[in-house]
Order: C-alpha cells, then sequence, then structure tokens
C-alpha cells in the first residue's frame, strides 16, 4: 500500500458519508497533505478493486466513495438532500445475487443496489409545495455541502 493510498484511506475514515474524490482532495489538502486529483482517483480505484471502499453514483453519475467497513459489502439509503447515508440490512439481495449467479452458471457476479430517499431531516422541513431546503451540491471552499461529515 502506496503512503498516498494510506492518506486517502485515513481521510476516508473521517468522512461518515460518501465523499466525491474532489471533496476528498479538498479534505487532504486542507489537512496539508500534497496530492493531486489523478492520484486521489487512483489510489480510489485501487482501494475499489480490493474491496476497501464502497461506491455508489449521486443524481448526476458522479461517483461517491466511502471507506468499507471490516464486516464487508454493504448497501445504503442515501439521502437525496443532506448526502446522508446510512447502511440498510441487504440479506436478501446478497441471496438473490447468490441464486441468479447459481441459475444462470454465471461466475463472478457482482451487483449494484442503490436506494435513494429524503432523511427524516429533510423530509420534515419540505417548503409547503414538498421541496427540501437543502440540495446536495459538491463542497466548495466557500460552502460546507456534503464534506460537512468528514473531520478534517
Amino acid at each position: 500500500m502506496t503512503r498516498q493510498r494510506r492518506a486517502v484511506l485515513r481521510t476516508l475514515a473521517g468522512c461518515q458519508d460518501f465523499v466525491s474524490a474532489q471533496e476528498l482532495r479538498a479534505l487532504m489538502v486542507a489537512d496539508a497533505h500534497s496530492i493531486g486529483l489523478a492520484t486521489v482517483y487512483r489510489a480510489l480505484r485501487g482501494l475499489e478493486a480490493e474491496g476497501g471502499v464502497d461506491v455508489v453514483r449521486d443524481e448526476s453519475g458522479e461517483r461517491l466513495y466511502r471507506r468499507r467497513p471490516a464486516d464487508g459489502h454493504r448497501h445504503y439509503l442515501i439521502c437525496r438532500c443532506c448526502g446522508s447515508s446510512l447502511p440498510v440490512d441487504s440479506e436478501v439481495v446478497e441471496q438473490w445475487a447468490d441464486r441468479i449467479a447459481a441459475d444462470t452458471g454465471f461466475a463472478a457476479v457482482k451487483h449494484r443496489v442503490e436506494l435513494t430517499g429524503l432523511c427524516t431531516d429533510c423530509h420534515t422541513t419540505e417548503d409547503q409545495e414538498g421541496v427540501p431546503p437543502c440540495r446536495w451540491e459538491p463542497a466548495h471552499e466557500d460552502s460546507p455541502g456534503r464534506a460537512r461529515s468528514c473531520a478534517s
């Protein structure tokens, strides 16, 4: 494991929710790590291949990352408004994928299940037209965005 990959993993460990590669790099730079965006992407691809991170896509298709817990692969329910995430019991999905593989003879079957909704905080603060007050925007220097769930 390279020094850069260890630094990426350490920074991800401080994040409660999923973050983009750009947000992760911004957190690392703010924490005095000199690292390029291409290096962050390379580290994340390597960690994904090794099973060290979980990956989801936001509504625009951007890949978001979160350190995978020691007990393995998980599925998450993600708030479309604030970006908070909650692991969900998905044993039935795992059993279904295993059964499909066995029934078809396919090997190395992978699957992706993404559940999104509005968390309790966002749902209960909708305006009269049913629109929640927050938007899941990438973090910028002058606004905390999704990265607010990360320790810096």
